[in-house]
């Protein structure tokens, strides 16, 4: 497999960057494969701790966390010089032990931190304190569409998607869909992924989704200090396939029990936003720059992390996705595509991510992001059927320089209510969206 975080620890790396690294992700995404793969690539040596199967590991931070008695108790321990430049420490599941996350900031203060990594599934749950003014900071994601199609040995096609290059994407549109309707199917968590390439059997993938999903409902439990937030965490855990499938997708908590209120429901949102396994998407009414100091707090709507654990959730059998005369389950509300371009926003790093709506009004916008200082309004449709009545009601209002129609339809423009430029782009090229928006013949 191919992870483009892989480049990003590389550049890191060959800037000289002096901080500890905090790579965050929610489990099972691939965190210790990527660390490991870069210490391969990169490092004569790599010792790597593990704080959760390890407990016996605490007894070299309990005392002394100076660089210099940590270095030498690994040394003793595992029978190996430490070379400062070619050995990469790796601190994993560093969220069972505070004491090895405080010696992050005693490597930071003698600038000897730049060949560590800590990683942890739980990291953002952590009640002690962070080091983050001591740390850099990255998070992985599930893999993104073309990590799946490199992940095939598509190569050429995710590189294509990568550079934006439309005219020769145009002529594969039908193939595209194809193998978008695949992902999905497969979503991006590795395990998943690995055993659609090996076997090609859907019935293996969805047992390993249901698997993975039901490790993490293990873990509401064993990672929590108050066992009366568990059965609130799986209740709204289960619900959100619920309100997805909805017209209105705004989340209620009524419709996760009868009487439902965010009080008795916002520790156990909390605890699944700081895992990663849910995104909260909240409500804009307002379009104006910048976007985080416009939004609603107690207006939003969730998604999952992983669109194929998404559908293990909802029970989506594989024929009604991957069937040819399916226009991607255009039935269900544009659910699956919905959930996509979340995901692949996440994945690209475009931030921030609301939606628009308004109380007086049923007109609304999936999402709202903010690009080289424009406000972009991005329209989810599900097939090649485009038509929005809400996209029309906030061009005419705030006139936007760019609005986006993401849909199966082919790549196009047009200009529409005066200052306004239409970018028609398709689903699976919703990830370059910064890349588009600065091309010269949309100009």
């Amino acid at each position: 497999m191919k992870r483009y975080m892989l480049e990003n620890l590389k550049y890191r790396k060959n800037s000289h960057a002096h901080k500890p690294l905090l790579l965050y992700g929610a489990r099972q995404v691939g965190k210790t494969w990527l660390v490991r793969e870069f210490a391969k690539s990169e490092y004569n040596d790599l010792i790597e701790l593990n704080f959760l199967t390890d407990k016996s590991l605490n007894t070299i931070f309990n005392e002394n966390i100076t660089p210099q008695h940590i270095i030498r108790q690994l040394e003793l321990r595992f029978n190996k010089k430490i070379d400062p430049e070619q050995t990469l420490l790796f601190f994993d599941e560093i969220q069972e032990s505070q004491r090895a996350m405080d010696s992050l900031k005693s490597f930071n203060d003698k600038g000897t931190g730049n060949n560590i990594i800590a990683a942890g599934s739980f990291l953002g749950i952590m009640t002690g304190r962070r080091p983050v003014g001591q740390t850099d900071q990255l998070t992985l994601f599930p893999m993104s569409f073309t990590e799946f199609l490199e992940a095939q040995d598509r190569e050429l096609l995710a590189e294509a998607i990568r550079q934006c290059d439309i005219p020769a994407l145009t002529g594969v549109n039908d193939l595209l869909e194809s193998l978008l309707k695949q992902y999905y199917y497969t979503g991006g968590m590795p395990a998943a992924v690995g055993e659609f390439v090996k076997s090609g059997d859907l019935r293996k993938v969805r047992e390993i989704q249901n698997e993975l999903i039901n490790a993490f409902k293990g873990d509401f439990s064993k990672h929590l200090n108050d066992s009366r937030t568990e059965p609130k965490i799986r209740m709204l855990w289960d619900s959100i396939p619920l309100h997805m499938f909805k017209e209105n997708k705004k989340f209620l908590y009524k419709n996760i029990k009868s009487g439902g209120r965010a009080a008795e429901f916002e520790n156990a949102m909390q605890w699944l936003t700081d895992t990663g396994l849910i995104y909260k998407i909240n409500k804009v009414e307002t379009p104006k720059i910048p976007l985080r100091m416009h939004f609603r707090e107690n207006y939003f709507k969730l998604y999952m992390i992983d669109i194929g654990l998404f559908g293990a959730q909802a029970e989506i059998n594989p024929a009604d996705i991957l069937s040819a005369n399916t226009d991607l389950i255009d039935d269900m509300n544009g659910a699956l595509a919905e959930q996509f371009v979340c995901q692949e926003l996440k994945a690209a790093e475009i931030s921030p991510v609301f939606y628009w709506g308004r109380e007086s009004s049923t007109a609304e916008i999936d999402f709202l992001t903010q690009i080289n200082g424009e406000i972009i309004p991005v329209e989810v449709k599900s097939a090649k059927h485009t038509k929005s009545q809400s996209l029309k009601v906030y061009v005419q209002e705030y006139e936007p320089a760019y609005a986006v129609r993401t849909s199966l339809k082919n790549f196009g423009t047009a200009n529409i209510q005066h200052r306004t430029k239409l970018l028609s782009i398709p689903l699976f090229l919703i990830s370059q969206l910064p890349h588009i928006q600065t091309m010269n013949y949309i100009s």
